[in-house]
C-alpha cells in the first residue's frame, strides 16, 4: 500500500511546516499548501523531504483557504499527485490584523478572520470528507483510517478583549471539530483538534516579551515556550493511528496552561 497522504493548510512556515516536516517523519507523503509565499513553501518541501524517507512525496500547492473555489483546486492537486487523502491538518490561520479594544473593533478585520480561520476550514473539511467517504468504499484503500485535525488555539476559551476577532474564531473552530466528530464518526472519520498555548512562531514575535515575563511568574506549569514542533509531534501522534477509539478530543499542547489552580 502506498504511504499515507496528508495535506497541511498554511505549510510554508511556523507551525504548518513543523507540522508537515513531523508527518513526514512517520512517514506520511505531505502536500504543501500556501497562500502567496512561494520561496518558503519550496523551502519547507526539501525540509520536508529532508527528514522522509527514499519513499516520501512532497507536493506544494498554492490556495488561499478564505476562498471557497480554491478548494476544489487544492483537493484536485492533491488527488493528481498522490491519488489518496488520509490526513487533513487545518492549520491555516492570521491573526488579528490590529489589537483594539473590544469597543473599537472593524468589522474589515472580523470577516477576514472568519474567513480564514473558520469559513474556510468548515468547507474544507466538507469537500475533504466527501472524498474521503468516497474512499472508504474503495477496495484498493484496505485498512483506511482517515481523520481530520484542527489546530485551534488556547484562545478557544481564555478571552482576550483586545483580540476578540480571534477569539471567537478559534472558539468556532472548536466547536467545528464536535460537529465533525459527531457527523463522521459513522463514516469511520475521526476528527481532532489541537489546541496549541504560548507557541514561538512569528505570530508571537511581537509580544515576546510579554510572554516572556508571564512565563517567568507561572503562566504555565511547564516554565518554557511551546516550538512549533511540539505541535507537530501532537499532529503526527494522530496521524499514525495513535488515538483510533477517539474522536472529538481535544489535545491540550500548552504547557499545562489549561490546568485550573487555586
Amino acid at each position: 500500500m502506498s504511504n499515507r497522504v496528508a495535506l497541511v493548510t498554511g505549510a510554508s512556515r511556523g507551525i504548518g511546516r513543523a507540522i508537515a516536516i513531523e508527518l513526514a517523519r512517520t512517514g506520511c507523503d505531505v502536500m504543501i499548501n500556501y497562500v502567496s509565499n512561494q520561496v518558503a513553501a519550496e523551502e519547507a518541501r526539501e525540509a520536508v523531504l529532508a527528514v522522509g524517507n527514499e519513499t516520501t512525496r512532497v507536493a506544494i500547492c498554492q490556495a488561499d483557504i478564505s476562498i471557497i473555489d480554491d478548494h476544489t483546486r487544492l483537493l484536485d492537486a492533491t488527488r493528481s499527485e498522490f491519488g489518496r487523502l488520509d490526513v487533513l491538518v487545518n492549520n491555516a490561520g492570521i491573526a488579528s490584523s490590529k489589537r483594539v479594544d473590544l469597543l473599537e473593533a472593524t468589522t474589515e478585520s472580523f470577516d477576514r478572520l472568519i474567513s480564514v480561520n473558520l469559513k474556510g476550514p468548515y468547507f474544507l473539511s466538507q469537500a475533504a470528507a466527501r472524498w474521503m467517504i468516497e474512499q472508504k468504499k474503495s477496495e484498493e484503500l484496505k485498512g483506511y483510517s482517515p481523520a481530520i485535525i484542527n489546530i485551534t488555539s488556547v484562545s478557544a476559551f481564555a478571552a482576550s478583549p483586545e483580540r476578540g476577532d480571534y477569539c471567537v474564531s478559534k472558539a468556532g473552530l472548536a466547536m467545528m471539530t464536535k460537529l465533525y466528530a459527531l457527523r463522521l464518526a459513522d463514516e469511520g472519520i475521526n476528527v481532532y483538534e489541537i489546541r496549541p498555548g504560548v507557541i514561538e512562531t512569528d505570530m508571537t514575535a511581537k509580544v515576546k516579551d510579554k510572554y516572556d515575563r508571564l512565563i517567568d511568574e507561572g503562566l504555565t506549569p511547564i516554565k518554557r515556550w511551546g516550538t512549533a514542533t511540539d505541535v507537530g509531534l501532537a499532529v503526527a501522534a494522530i496521524a499514525s493511528g495513535g488515538l483510533p477509539f477517539s474522536t472529538g478530543e481535544v489535545i491540550n499542547v500548552d504547557g499545562g496552561f489549561h490546568l485550573r489552580r487555586l
